[in-house]
């Protein structure tokens, strides 16, 4: 009799674990079923616009765009209208579209070009008729307008038009310019229904896979992990509470043979470790802080290698010059360089170093040296970087190179001549103009192949004139959303107050670009310099 007892006692135990393991599994599947649905109908509304967006693809390229702004004057139909009108209603048809039409898309309404459809058919628009935009269809339909190059859908669900997928292309004229939208709209009521079928299959079959594969999976785990990792929980939990000074002593002893035994023996090292890693932090830390030390240093030696007191020449009334580098380490491989070659010409170099931090550094401080040593000794910029290049590749073993803009002005007529080794395009205004860029020749880097030679270009910077410089960092500034600041931003910058002073200048771009980056890490070393004739 006690037999019994004991065993229809254990038989109910059972009996509740197998009711929550079913509860859990309705939950899940629950859980799980508007995920998947989800996922499902966006898959099919997918299908749908990618079907509707490629149909309005082909019959913009079709349709000729400059014919639109015809019909749209004199609403007179004529051949090729009639042409047209047939080729939509072919495609409508054999794609089983609801709407296919071409309007052109004005502010408070849409005009209508071609609307294929049988004659009488209900909701068919005439040439010159007008509709009013529905749901989001006006921000869609004008941003497709704007012919953005992205695919334009709107998803509309409403009781007039149904369950629909929009898509919309422009059409462009010869000259480019968008002239119309061919529009498609497809029918997709019957994702309802299919998904309604499929939910009820994916749940039946969802609760009994989950019911069956958890109830093995919770008693198969509950002997092989769940008691080792209560056991070894308890053991971490005395180690914590406990004196911390007997680290090595610690021990667990769980002997399953498989990972949990591994994570025991794991936690086992890594107390030791901890110990000696507490035991040598006091060293660990005097060290980074003598790293530390170091890089501030180094920093500091960096930042006076290059020309930091402005105004640089207070003496010389025909320029105004300005120079900046922000590293995105402690130290950087970008510089910049100006100097006197006689009383009437001006040395000017930007450069970048490939890499960063300490390396790009020292190759930078040799950079530097070698083209202000070469620049002073004469020649024209192409021959001086040609002499750099050569005495950098005799021991460039770790193939480092740099790229360097390097221009001569001379400061009595505002005539500069240059050369590029690989460099960003410098930016050029002229006396009432705006910042413009200027699409130089460029060389091949400087450090990266050995007998390379170099041309000179030249330009005049007027009485009034400026020219700006920089490094890709500027150009590549990066915000959250991975995109680049660009050259446009930068010629906004610059046009934003073209008179500025070079200071000024440099200060409103670099605004312009904390702005645009925001939150964002500076992956890359920021300088430039700017000069004004006066």
């Amino acid at each position: 009799m006690e037999e019994k007892k004991a065993e229809k006692k254990y038989k109910s135990i059972s009996g509740k674990h197998l009711r929550a393991m079913f509860v859990v599994s309705v939950i899940t599947a629950l859980v799980l079923i508007p995920v998947i649905a989800y996922t499902y109908r966006k898959q099919m509304e997918k299908e749908y616009s990618d079907k509707a967006f490629h149909e309005a693809t082909i019959a913009a390229k079709l349709i000729d765009g400059d014919s639109i702004a015809r019909y749209r004057e004199t609403g007179v139909k004529d051949e090729y209208y009639e042409e047209v009108r047939q080729m939509l209603l072919t495609m409508k048809q054999t794609q089983g579209f609801d709407y296919f039409y071409v309007v052109i898309p004005y502010d408070d309404e849409q005009y209508y070009i071609w609307d294929a459809g049988e004659e009488g058919e209900e909701g068919v628009c005439d040439l010159g008729d007008t509709d009013l935009y529905y749901d989001d269809g006006k921000d869609i339909m004008q941003a497709a307008f704007r012919a953005d190059g992205e695919q334009n859908i709107l998803i509309t669900n409403s009781k007039e038009y149904g369950y629909l997928a929009s898509a919309y292309v422009a059409i462009l004229d010869s000259k480019g310019e968008p002239a119309a939208l061919s529009s498609v709209d497809i029918s997709m009521d019957r994702i309802n229904m299919q998904i309604r079928q499929f939910v009820v299959l994916v749940l039946v079959i969802i609760i009994a896979v989950l019911f069956v594969c958890q109830y093995g999976y919770y008693v198969y785990m509950k002997k092989t992990l769940v008691k080792p990792l209560k056991d070894l929980h308890g053991a971490v939990s005395n180690l914590v509470s406990e004196n911390m000074e007997h680290l090595n002593e610690f021990r667990i002893n769980i002997h399953t043979g498989d990972e949990i035994e591994s994570i025991a023996d794991a936690f086992v090292v890594m107390t030791k470790e901890l110990d000696s890693y507490i035991r040598h932090l006091e060293d660990v830390t005097k060290e980074k802080e003598r790293i530390g030390a170091e890089l501030s240093l180094a920093t500091k030696i960096q930042a006076d290698m290059l020309p930091n007191i402005f105004p640089a020449f207070p003496e010389r009334k025909e320029f105004d010059i300005h120079a900046s580098m922000t590293p995105a380490k402690e130290v950087g491989g970008d510089f910049y360089d100006f100097f006197l070659l006689d009383d009437d010409h001006l040395g000017l170099v930007i450069a970048d170093v490939s890499g960063k931090g300490v390396p790009a550094a020292l190759f930078m401080m040799m950079s530097k040296i070698l083209v202000n040593n070469y620049a002073t000794m004469g020649g024209s910029p192409a021959a001086v970087l040609e002499a750099v290049n050569a005495q950098i590749c005799k021991n460039n073993e770790e193939e480092m190179f740099v790229t360097v803009w390097f221009g001569i002005l001379t400061i009595s007529t505002g005539k500069v001549i240059a050369a590029n080794a690989g460099h960003e395009y410098p930016i050029l205004k002229g006396a009432d103009g705006k910042f413009e860029l200027f699409k130089d020749k460029h060389g091949f880097v400087v450090g990266g192949m050995e007998g390379l030679k170099y041309k000179d270009y030249e330009f005049t910077l007027e009485k009034g004139g400026a020219l700006f410089v920089y490094t890709d960092g500027v150009a590549e500034a990066t915000n959250l959303q991975d995109e680049l600041f660009g050259t446009d931003r930068m010629l906004a910058a610059l046009n934003a107050d073209p008179e500025a002073s070079p200071e000024q200048l440099l200060e409103n771009m670099h605004s312009a670009v904390d702005h645009f980056v925001g939150e964002a890490t500076q992956f890359d070393d920021l300088t430039m310099l700017a000069i004004k004739m006066l």
